[in-house]
């Protein structure tokens, strides 16, 4: 009887620090400052968000700053791992990074794999048609052929708004349709769409950008779930560099009225909540 308790005792005793080694490991925040070293995934070639640097081939841009400055504010450096556009949030999950800043839309499916961030910036599909024709806004384009690339969230806002897509694997074969007149536009995010409609003013079908997004998409920071105390302390620093003006200083530097994409910023970090949005399945 006593050695059968004593082995219950030695079982319970062996359970318990195993769950104090699982509580600590898992606390993300503690391994990033003992490390002091923030791993930061990034896109592996998007410009102006992350992209080698073609003389020193380093990443540089918009997302390899932000996550510099989050890691300065931790006290710690930042290790950047370029990343394809696919694999952003499996690399979180298994933990390979302990942070995604790779221009990561929220979406359900995503929230479900991963915890994001209270939004930066709320990225916009917009919808570029040509210059000539009379519709004003997304409504009037409902039934009619749009392009996009396959598989991006650009196809699923046309979807969504009742239009029939004509997808490819590039943007430059989806502008050469609108051009082509296969498609009656093209959607695509604000900075493409920009950079596209000034492009059409040089030659070519001169196209115009529609005023009412196709689709809003909340982009944040994206974490390991159950990782309360990693996503508490990303909030603050985004918050903090928020109030400092830190963000929109990285923002114009790479994205701003200044640059070809020619954006200006008029988001304030908040949560998720406090958003007008329908959330992308």
């Amino acid at each position: 009887m006593h050695s059968t308790t004593a082995l219950l005792k030695a079982a319970l005793i062996v359970a318990s620090f195993a769950g104090a080694s699982v509580a600590a490991r898992a606390d993300q925040l503690q391994d990033i400052m003992q490390r002091k070293e923030l791993r930061c995934g990034t896109f592996a070639d998007v410009p102006p968000f992350a992209a080698p640097d073609p003389k020193t081939r380093e990443m540089v841009g918009f997302d390899v700053d932000m996550c510099g400055a989050i890691a300065k504010r931790l006290g710690v450096t930042a290790k950047i791992t370029p990343l394809s556009v696919e694999a952003r949030v499996p690399e979180v999950k298994l933990g390979h990074v302990d942070i995604a800043v790779a221009n990561l839309a929220y979406t359900l499916s995503r929230a479900e794999q991963i915890q994001f961030s209270d939004p930066y910036y709320v990225a916009k599909e917009m919808l570029a048609v040509r210059a000539s024709d009379p519709g004003k806004t997304k409504d009037d384009f409902k039934g009619k052929r749009i392009a996009a690339t396959k598989g991006s969230t650009s196809e699923l806002s046309i979807k969504l708004n009742g239009s029939e897509p004509l997808v490819f694997q590039d943007t430059g074969s989806v502008f050469m349709s609108v051009q082509q007149n296969k498609a009656a536009g093209m959607v695509a995010n604000t900075m493409t769409i920009v950079k596209l409609v000034a492009e059409s003013k040089k030659g070519g079908v001169e196209l115009k950008m529609i005023d009412d997004p196709m689709l809003l998409q909340p982009i944040g920071v994206g974490m390991k779930k159950d990782e309360p105390a990693l996503l508490a302390k990303i909030n603050e620093t985004l918050v903090a560099m928020d109030g400092a003006g830190e963000i929109n200083q990285l923002w114009n530097k790479w994205l701003g009225p200044d640059t070809e994409y020619r954006q200006t910023r008029t988001d304030k970090v908040a949560p998720l909540s406090q958003l007008k949005f329908t959330p992308i399945p």
